[in-house]
């Protein structure tokens, strides 16, 4: 199994984010344009485990990025 550079999961994430868009627009009757399809494509491919870590990556990402903000609002009302 070879190693994954940094850029690999931050392609796989923005994939995921793009073929997340493309499955909403679908779910709605929309059309998809090539792009949206081939984003599809791409992520049905991606092996479960690239997968994962992609998901994985979001969701810690996402948390991290709440739980900051989080900290830095309700930090400054409870000193007020």
């Amino acid at each position: 199994m070879s190693s994954m550079t940094e850029a690999e999961i931050f392609d796989d994430l923005y994939l995921g984010v793009r073929a997340g868009g493309a499955l909403r627009k679908q779910r709605r009757g929309e059309a998809l344009t090539a792009e949206e399809l081939e984003a599809l494509g791409r992520w049905r491919r991606l092996s479960p485990w690239r997968k994962g870590l992609a998901i994985g990556g979001f969701t810690v990402g996402t948390f991290g990025l709440g739980f900051t903000l989080g900290g830095l609002v309700f930090g400054r009302w409870r000193k007020a």
